[in-house]
């Protein structure tokens, strides 16, 4: 079983390469290689999730090079279960951006970049999972950066270039602290293997330890978007295409927290830094709210409520017990889910609406019922309407802080209530504009739209070959088109093309994404054993310890 753990990074980069050789002349075969590797991803995952939780920790060293030589893998119940979770979400996203057409549209260029970059972005978020060093966890994050500048600036606009940039800047500068922390850490400790870390950092002076301990939060706070460190989520996830924001905004940040979690929980255990992570967690919930309630754009508006609710996680990170533990892991399964799946949502609401401004919308419970149901189950499932996964977790989060008892316990579990009913606030105001009331003037929600007019240049207006299909206004003479027939039209003073139904792949992948959530609500007891179970093997740390370097 332990020859298992390497194949969710090798099979995802093996398939790169094919998806490259065949680039656009065979598009089938390359959309096929996608779809297969993933879900043999996904297979592998559960196998290696269901024998870390019936054997303990798995590990391999490549090259069979004894630690701190080697490149060591690990695969405990945590890294199994993330694993797990990751490659159903990015599953769904691949089949949704299939039905959109994304990877097939930019025929233009000399190899189809959408599949390799996407494939190298799951073998990235697998090795961060895996990992059993610091070298390799870097190694990780630098692969999961060059697959992500591709993604965020498909299409080539200026607000995309813009907005990868800024990305591309922060996750260098995080990058940079990345690599002075390990070379701190390897010249105190003379390694970098986690496992080896965690007997050798106890032995280092308290302020070497603290030093190293906040350079890394402050790396992975970086990575989670953790308030004051997320000023660049807002402006860099919104201008992407859907399935890009949506595995960005669900998964990424949460390999950020899942770092957080391993390093608190193996290297620094004692909880030193833990009034400054519950600070910045309650920081997190309130702006990260707050700037939701302001929001008109649904991608902002749902940009923000991912910071408000990372600020959950660090919570339960902070308290630094078992259960608290226990509720932060439950709590990043059912985010990933439901933050992906709202992005999923904002998607399809553009491609029939024609924009994103919530202000311009209206009327599509009507004329989108099941549209409708796609958005309202996550969206009562994030703001924590019981008996939802949504309020499971932050009703687990709120119990170990009361159990906790300290005063920032109890602002956070006070800070947890507001901010619950303020995201319902915000979920409520969404259904209320885009579904519930009527259709504003000159706003006809006939067929399809990817991209706004705050997406491309001024100078930019031939909608071209090259452009994702879009939704426009009812054709000329008030009659609907044929179903999948594309049209010229325009929407509001933008020229786009235009269907009078979405892909059926598309809605398939955001009801599936939707079962998803709703599984976890429904295997709510299995699974809530499992993460407490995943809880004690993080505080216990041995069997870790010695599944990597023997007993």
């Amino acid at each position: 079983m332990n020859a298992l753990v390497p194949l969710p990074v090798l099979l995802p980069l093996c398939a790169t390469g094919l998806s490259l050789a065949f680039g656009t002349r065979l598009a089938h075969f390359q959309r096929f290689i996608s779809v297969a590797v993933l879900t043999a991803v996904l297979g592998l995952s559960v196998a290696l999730m269901i024998a870390a939780d019936r054997r303990g920790p798995l590990s391999v060293h490549l090259g069979d090079f004894a630690p701190p030589l080697g490149v060591t893998l690990v695969a405990d119940r945590l890294s199994g279960l993330m694993l797990t979770v990751s490659s159903a979400v990015t599953l769904a996203v691949l089949v949704y951006s299939l039905g959109q057409g994304m990877a097939d549209r930019d025929k233009e260029t000399p190899v189809a970049v959408f599949h390799p970059a996407y494939l190298i972005l799951v073998a990235g978020v697998s090795c961060c999972f895996l990992a059993g060093d610091l070298v390799n966890l870097y190694v990780g994050f630098e692969i999961m950066l060059v697959a992500s500048f591709v993604l965020l600036t498909l299409g080539g606009t200026g607000p995309r270039i813009r907005a990868g940039s800024t990305y591309v800047i922060i996750s260098l500068f995080s990058s940079m602290l990345f690599l002075t922390a390990i070379a701190m850490a390897y010249a105190a400790a003379g390694t970098a293997n986690f496992a080896q870390l965690a007997l050798r950092l106890p032995e280092l002076p308290l302020g070497v330890q603290t030093l190293l301990q906040a350079m890394l939060l402050t790396v992975f706070a970086i990575k989670a978007a953790v308030f004051p460190l997320a000023a660049w989520l807002p402006d860099s996830y919104p201008t992407a295409p859907a399935p890009v924001t949506a595995v960005f905004a669900g998964l990424l940040t949460k390999v950020g927290i899942y770092c957080m979690l391993r390093t608190e929980t193996l290297l620094f255990p004692g909880n030193r830094l833990g009034d400054l992570l519950m600070a910045a967690a309650l920081a997190s919930m309130a702006v990260g709210i707050l700037g939701a309630v302001a929001q008109t754009d649904l991608k902002r508006l749902l940009s923000f409520t991912l910071i408000s609710h990372i600020g959950y996680m660090v919570f339960g990170i902070g308290l630094a017990t078992r259960d608290a533990y226990g509720g932060a892991i439950f709590y990043v399964v059912h985010h990933i889910t439901v933050q992906t799946t709202l992005f999923l949502v904002a998607g399809l609401i553009e491609r029939r609406g024609g924009t994103n401004e919530l202000t311009r919308l209206g009327g599509m419970a009507r004329a989108a019922p099941l549209l409708a149901v796609l958005f309202f189950v996550p969206a009562m499932n994030l703001a924590g309407i019981p008996p939802l996964s949504g309020f499971i977790g932050k009703l687990g989060l709120m119990r170990a802080g009361v159990a906790e008892g300290s005063v920032w316990a109890w602002i956070l579990v006070a800070g947890s209530t507001v901010t619950s009913l303020l995201t319902l606030y915000v979920m409520a105001k969404v259904w209320n504009l885009a579904f519930w009331r009527k259709e504003p003037p000159g706003q006809t929600a006939y067929g399809t739209v990817l991209e706004s007019a705050d997406e491309t240049d001024d100078d930019d207006v031939d909608p071209g070959p090259d452009r994702i299909p879009g939704t426009g206004d009812e054709p000329a003479g008030g009659t609907p088109r044929p179903a999948g027939q594309a049209v010229a039209a325009s929407l509001q003073g933008r020229a786009v093309i235009t269907t009078t139904r979405p892909p059926a792949a598309m809605t398939a992948a955001t009801a599936g994404a939707v079962a998803l959530g709703l599984a976890f609500t429904v295997l709510a007891g299995p699974l809530t054993a499992y993460t407490d179970r995943s809880a004690d093997e993080l505080v216990e740390r041995t069997p870790y310890v010695e599944e990597v370097l023997g007993p």
